[in-house]
């Protein structure tokens, strides 16, 4: 949940890792720091400071020569946020310094050994234990040093490691959290995601768990943490610079949320079947018979996706009559789950990398479980330990919270949903429906997106609530749950979501004037049921805010959305809700792209 950049090469070293801890701050935002080698110095060079990159960059001295460097934006898990618990750490000689992603689970008791045999520590952090350990290591090379530390680690890293003694190489290791390579011309970068280094190169490695990696300027060499030499062939990245600017808009988010009428084309694009009424989804790697073998499907993800896959899992009942549900990755590894070879496994992450997925997916894969990814990039942890899958084609995201992924991934289920429903029982006709249905959900988005202007309007109504109830029955309710998550995640103000149905039981007694009720009303079967519930808060005087296809009368005020068929209507129930959540956060003058506590990509538990 931390950003790491690194350098190593013939340019000035410091502008380079400030510009990519820029475009990492996304994955952490409490703290920053940098350290560079000098050739003419045998110690390194070190500034920290609590705060954004922009802090860490004021102090940064004109002066700070160097050709190699490595640099972290913290999301603090041990410690809180300060100049000592930022990365990197050094020794006291500051001759080791050790950037580091993830939780080392056993830093109390290896501390405690640490501290017996004299080493004094100046942070809270676990890192600052790999710091000791590799710079008391009495081994011959800086390699060693590192293996010889992570043989007695347990837990999750993604660390990248500079020597005084040793200032022609960075030495890097993986396991649970990313790390890339960037293959430049006589120059080598790392980091822990792509958008740090497409400025300057689009040819990258991704390391595996288990693989290391030491980076000279014209040279690398990737390997086991046991010293077995591994193969690594250079991959393009998809994505260019451009892809992670802003575009002339105030915040990320807002620009992710415009761009979700060509996201969705891009997720469609070149995967419909006209002539059989169904789709080609080429990488699921999961031929007709055995389609027609699944007897249960289970949707594992974490937050946002979560969301997405419990609409993914109602979208496969409801096109393929697969039993299908969802839950939280995070409780499924833990409560000793029966693995049944009848059940196919679909893991949801927009990294490919939230630990809690991935580290259900290892745990699903040891059991012999058939395991699908649904993910949006390429080459990701997620995407390869995976059997098959698909990708949603969102492009980057570098907003905190989840939009365009979000309505890419639930299209993506879509898919996946009409897929597997033309094997078995699905006709022509309602796979032609459906096909009709996702070709309109472009244009019908972008309708939706033109109305903002109204929508900010009643997001600054609704600004001055300090709770709100959002509610949805069957389809609606997992739109819901993704809109009053939107709105904590980036506002701050206290939402709850629950199904329409429930409401009379306990939840009403929160209704009053001050409490306003979101609610998702589609023109489906379930209509007058959801006017009932209506009903029930006006009794209470409460206001309503409806998202619907027609007019409410019961609603103080109604978001009026496109029909699509009534399986696709959820994707374009959450759009305005974005918008609400987004606006009412900018009344009251939160910081959108960075939300307090949060962090983008969730690599440790």
């Amino acid at each position: 949940m931390c950003g790491i950049v690194g350098y190593i090469g013939k340019r000035d070293v410091a502008p380079l890792l400030l510009e990519g801890l820029q475009r990492l701050e996304y994955r952490g935002y409490d703290s920053a720091g940098i350290v560079v080698n000098s050739p003419k110095s045998a110690a390194l060079k070190v500034v920290k400071a609590k705060g954004r990159v922009r802090d860490l960059e004021s102090r940064v001295p004109k002066r700070f020569a160097g050709t190699t460097g490595i640099a972290h934006t913290r999301w603090a898990t041990h410690g809180a946020p300060s100049d000592l618990n930022s990365h990197p750490h050094l020794d006291a000689e500051n001759k080791v310094a050790v950037v580091h992603n993830g939780i080392v689970d056993n830093a109390a008791e290896l501390r405690a050994k640490l501290e017996a045999d004299g080493v004094v520590f100046v942070s809270e952090t676990d890192t600052e234990v790999l710091v000791h350990l590799i710079a008391r290591s009495q081994a011959v090379t800086l390699e060693e040093k590192v293996r010889e530390a992570l043989k007695v680690v347990e837990g999750t890293y993604g660390i990248a490691v500079m020597h005084a003694d040793f200032a022609d190489r960075i030495v890097v290791a993986r396991n649970g959290s990313p790390v890339v390579l960037g293959i430049g011309e006589k120059e080598m970068f790392v980091a822990s995601d792509v958008a740090a280094l497409v400025a300057h190169t689009r040819q990258v490695v991704t390391l595996d768990d288990g693989e290391m990696a030491t980076l000279k300027a014209d040279d690398f060499r990737t390997y086991t943490t046991s010293g077995t030499t591994t193969t690594a062939t250079p991959e393009t990245v998809e994505w260019e610079a451009a892809s992670y600017d802003m575009g002339g808009h105030d915040t990320y988010m807002h620009k992710e949320i415009s761009e979700q009428p060509d996201a969705v084309d891009r997720v469609l694009r070149g995967r419909i079947d006209d002539r059989f009424s169904t789709v080609h989804l080429g990488g699921l790697n999961l031929d007709p018979r055995e389609a027609r073998g699944i007897r249960r499907v289970k949707i594992l993800g974490c937050g946002t996706s979560y969301h997405a896959g419990m609409i993914g899992a109602g979208l496969i009942e409801s096109l393929a009559r697969i039993p299908a549900d969802a839950e939280p990755a995070s409780e499924f590894r833990y409560r000793n789950p029966v693995v049944d070879p009848d059940t196919l496994y679909i893991a949801v992450s927009q990294s490919g990398e939230t630990y809690d997925v991935l580290a259900a997916v290892q745990e699903l894969k040891r059991k012999g479980a058939r395991v699908l990814g649904v993910v949006n990039v390429v080459g990701s942890a997620i995407a390869r330990e995976a059997d098959g899958g698909v990708y949603v084609h969102a492009g980057p995201e570098v907003c905190v919270v989840s939009t365009k992924c979000f309505t890419n991934t639930v299209t993506a289920f879509a898919l996946l949903a009409l897929h597997l429903g033309r094997i078995r029982d699905l006709s022509v006709a309602d796979g032609k429906r459906i096909i009709e249905g996702l070709r309109k959900l472009p244009g019908q988005i972008q309708e939706i997106l033109e109305g903002e202007e109204d929508i900010k309007k009643l997001a600054a109504e609704y600004a001055e609530a300090k709770s709100m109830m959002f509610i949805g029955r069957v389809r609606g309710y997992p739109v819901a749950l993704e809109a009053s998550l939107k709105l904590k995640e980036i506002s701050y103000i206290h939402a709850e979501a629950y199904p329409a149905s429930e409401l009379k039981h306990g939840p009403l007694a929160l209704i009053e004037p001050a409490m306003p009720t979101v609610a998702i009303v589609p023109d489906d079967d379930l209509l007058e049921k959801n006017r009932a519930a209506l009903e029930e808060i006006k009794a209470r005087s409460g206001r309503i805010l409806a998202v619907a296809h027609r007019m409410q009368e019961k609603a103080d005020h109604t978001i009026l959305v496109p029909k699509n068929e009534d399986e696709l209507d959820p994707i374009l129930m959450g759009i305005p809700l974005q918008l609400l959540a987004y606006h009412t956060a900018l009344a009251l003058g939160r910081d959108i792209d960075k939300p307090r506590n949060l962090a983008k990509s969730v690599t440790v538990e």
